[in-house]
């Protein structure tokens, strides 16, 4: 596999040439929205033979919210490339008990390709922050033994193998409250043969401020459970203005601390696999469009637009014009950027990726994976 930056003037046709590979081959590698039409900075992955040798193994996990059939559809095309599929999530309520969720078809569209379902849990949505249920939670052990019974009982009865416990937004005065539940809960799963995980918020140090931060201790959630989610993510928020939503420079600072205080093979560090589309110039405020790589790709095509690489970042983006005189920027992933990413993993000597959030066609994510590593199976 070679990647390929499209340079001005270039066609299917001249590279089919220069890397001997047939321009459907190419086409399809990158499920091309026009194949005619390329456009300058474009990546490319070119299907070229891979040198023999070991790849790494490492674990992948993916989170999914699409419930519906196409969600379980997506999870029977990918599953060959998870470990672990996480449907997010149960919400937990202040009293321990969990709010349901259609989950069915997605465990067992894991388990058709030997994924292995792990159970999600958590105290936000998209409306409401969180704190108060997390601190009425951990401020009880009635709330916690129930919510570790519900717990339990849904795993049985779903054929959940695992848990992450993905609590945001917990107060600072509620951090030890938080690293206690956390080891009832490996002490009643781990007795019951479930591994635990948490998902951790993107800190720099030990000392970082702020509510999303403070009340996740590193040490703590390495020490007590079997791995953790880094949430190296969300830098691009679709409420702020346009900028790498996973930039490169940012993930190897929180890295740089987290395998400080966490083991390697603790850690799986999380990668975003849509892009974001920017009105410009950016209102305080305004919300940007979540969508795909392959929907960005395609609105590069559409508009003429050169693709650019931020080198500190590593990711690339682009700005266009729409019908009515509206800017937009847009950031994305592609196979450069996939690569910067699965790099980290391997420098950092780390247990792996967890990719928020599945639903968004990115192709040349899985074949540069499978490129790069050896997906473990359990």
């Amino acid at each position: 596999m070679q990647i390929h930056v499209v340079q001005r003037g270039e066609s299917l046709w001249l590279l089919s040439r220069r890397y001997g590979v047939t321009v459907g081959r190419i086409a399809a590698a990158n499920e091309l929205p026009n194949p005619d039409v390329l456009v300058p900075g474009q990546a490319l992955v070119i299907p070229t033979p891979s040198p023999p040798g070991p790849k790494p193994a490492i674990d992948v996990n993916a989170f999914t919210f699409q419930f519906d059939p196409a969600g379980a559809q997506e999870v029977r095309r990918v599953g060959r490339h998870l470990t672990y599929l996480s449907p997010f999530a149960y919400r937990v309520r202040s009293d321990g008990n969990l709010e349901p969720i259609n989950d069915t078809g997605l465990i067992r569209a894991a388990r058709a390709t030997r994924a292995v379902p792990m159970m999600s849990i958590t105290n936000f949505s998209s409306t409401e922050v969180g704190s108060d249920r997390a601190h009425a939670v951990l401020g009880s052990t009635a709330a916690q033994d129930r919510l570790l019974t519900n717990i339990l009982t849904t795993m049985r009865n779903k054929g959940y193998r695992g848990l992450n416990i993905d609590f945001e937004n917990v107060l600072p005065a509620d951090r030890e409250r938080y690293n206690a539940f956390l080891q009832r809960a490996v002490n009643r799963l781990h007795a019951n043969s479930y591994f635990v995980s948490s998902s951790l918020a993107p800190k720099t140090s030990g000392t970082q401020r702020g509510l999303l931060y403070e009340a996740h201790d590193y040490p703590a959630h390495g020490r007590i459970l079997d791995f953790v989610v880094l949430m190296t993510y969300e830098w691009g928020y679709r409420l702020g203005p346009p900028r790498a939503i996973s930039p490169a420079d940012q993930i190897r600072a929180v890295l740089n601390y987290a395998v400080t205080v966490i083991p390697g093979n603790k850690i799986l560090m999380g990668f975003q696999i849509y892009a974001r589309d920017w009105r410009i110039p950016h209102v305080q405020g305004q919300q940007a469009e979540t969508i795909s790589v392959r929907e960005a790709v395609r609105r590069a095509v559409q508009h003429g637009a050169e693709i650019h690489y931020d080198q500190q970042a590593q990711s690339p983006f682009f700005r266009y014009w729409d019908a009515r005189g509206q800017g937009h920027e847009v950031w994305f992933e592609d196979a450069r950027s996939a690569q910067a990413k699965f790099d980290l993993v391997k420098n950092y000597n780390l247990r792996g990726i967890s990719y928020w959030v599945l639903g968004f066609p990115f192709p040349q994510n899985w074949l540069l994976l499978e490129e790069n590593f050896q997906v473990r199976k359990l």
